[in-house]
């Protein structure tokens, strides 16, 4: 018997589902460690810009301490990072307009259209398959991942939860 034919949602469904997400974050990270590569840049890198991707979509001030909390990295190793890819023309540094003292980071369009044509495939394939789910099921999988990201967030051993992302 499948995990999916166990009709009232027993252990064996629920640890086949874990075990499907674990399959899901392992492959992506797969992926991001290959785009990694392909690019010269280290796997944090690519943890930075997709920090700093976030920030931009939510409207937030990314600084290098702020990025940095969301890495759990000290600040020389925040430098690093920051240094690394704007080096290689992924992020920016401008000052902000409302308060001079702070430099702000933002993902520079080349490295959008970099991401956009390695994951661009994934991410269509991905809302492919979303969009065959009806309103229920997408309000299911949104609970059940929002759930599941923040469990493994608070698991016990897990370090420094970051803000969020």
């Amino acid at each position: 018997m499948s995990t999916t034919d166990v009709p009232d949602g027993g252990p064996e469904a629920r640890t086949g589902l874990i075990h499907l997400l674990r399959k899901v974050t392992v492959e992506f990270g797969l992926r991001q460690a290959e785009f990694a590569a392909r690019n010269g840049m280290h796997p944090t890198d690519v943890r930075a810009l997709i920090c700093l991707l976030d920030a931009g979509r939510a409207g937030t001030d990314a600084t290098a301490g702020w990025l940095g909390a969301q890495l759990g990295l000290h600040s020389a190793g925040t430098t690093a990072v920051v240094d690394r890819l704007v080096r290689l023309g992924h992020v920016t540094r401008t000052r902000d307009p409302r308060d001079g003292r702070r430099v702000l980071l933002a993902v520079d369009e080349r490295a959008v259209e970099l991401g956009q044509a390695f994951f661009g495939p994934f991410i269509g394939a991905t809302d492919a398959v979303l969009r065959g789910l009806d309103s229920r099921e997408t309000d299911a999988v949104r609970r059940f991942l929002t759930a599941a990201h923040e469990a493994v967030r608070a698991a016990p051993g897990a370090g420094p939860a970051p803000g969020p992302s």
